[in-house]
C-alpha cells in the first residue's frame, strides 16, 4: 500500500451546539474557516469524525473535526490517517493552548501534551507524538479558576470580536505549513 502525500488537519473541539463558542473548540473553528476557504462541506464519516476534502494551497488535504468528546477524540484521528494512508508526519492538529497569551498562535512537530488530554488522546492513537501542532493561545484562566473550567466556557464578547483574526492567522498557518513548511510557517507566523 502506497503512502499517499495528503495531509491530514484535525481540529480539537467537543461536539454539539452547546460548546459550540467555547475556547476548547479553537481548533474546530479553524478547520470551519479553512473549510470555507477550500469550499468543502464536512460530512459525518464512520471515523467518528466531520470530514471534508480539497485543495489547500496546491495540496490534497483532508480535514477532520472528531466527534467524540476532546479528551478521546485521537482513535478518529488515528482512523483517518490509517484510511487515506497519511504518514503521522503530515497529521496537523490544531488546538486551544493555556500556555500562550489570547491570540497567539504557534506552530511546531512533536512534544508532549502539556496537559492537554485531547494531545494525549491523539499520541496514544497515533503511537507517535511526531505530527505537527497547531496552537491558539487562549490565555490562563483568570484568578484561581480551575483550568477545566475555563476552557469550557465561551470567549467574552471582547475576545469574540478579536476571534476572526486569530482563527484566520491559525488557518494562514496550516496553509504556510502544506505548501512550504514548518520551518518558513514558523518564521512568517511567529
Amino acid at each position: 500500500m502506497a503512502i499517499s502525500d495528503r495531509w491530514l488537519i484535525a481540529g480539537l473541539g467537543n461536539p454539539g451546539p452547546r460548546y459550540a463558542g467555547n475556547r476548547h473548540n479553537a481548533g474546530y473553528m479553524c478547520c470551519d474557516e479553512l473549510a470555507g476557504e477550500v469550499g468543502v462541506t464536512f460530512k459525518r464519516d464512520r471515523s467518528r469524525a466531520f470530514v471534508a476534502t480539497g485543495t489547500l494551497a496546491g495540496a490534497s488535504v483532508v480535514l477532520a473535526k472528531p466527534v467524540s468528546f476532546m479528551n478521546v477524540s485521537g482513535g478518529a484521528i488515528a482512523a483517518l490517517r490509517n484510511f487515506y494512508k497519511i504518514q503521522t508526519e503530515r497529521v496537523v492538529v490544531v488546538h486551544d493552548e493555556l500556555d500562550l497569551p489570547l491570540g497567539t498562535v504557534r506552530l511546531k512537530l512533536g512534544g508532549g501534551d502539556n496537559g492537554h488530554n485531547g494531545l494525549r488522546s491523539v499520541t496514544a492513537a497515533l503511537g507517535s507524538g511526531e505530527y505537527h501542532r497547531i496552537r491558539i493561545g487562549i490565555g490562563r484562566p483568570p484568578g484561581r479558576m480551575d483550568p477545566a473550567d475555563f476552557v469550557l466556557r465561551d470567549f467574552s464578547p471582547a475576545e469574540r470580536k478579536e476571534l476572526p483574526e486569530i482563527i484566520g492567522r491559525a488557518a494562514e498557518s496550516a496553509r504556510i505549513l502544506v505548501e512550504r513548511g514548518l520551518a518558513v510557517a514558523q518564521n512568517e507566523m511567529h
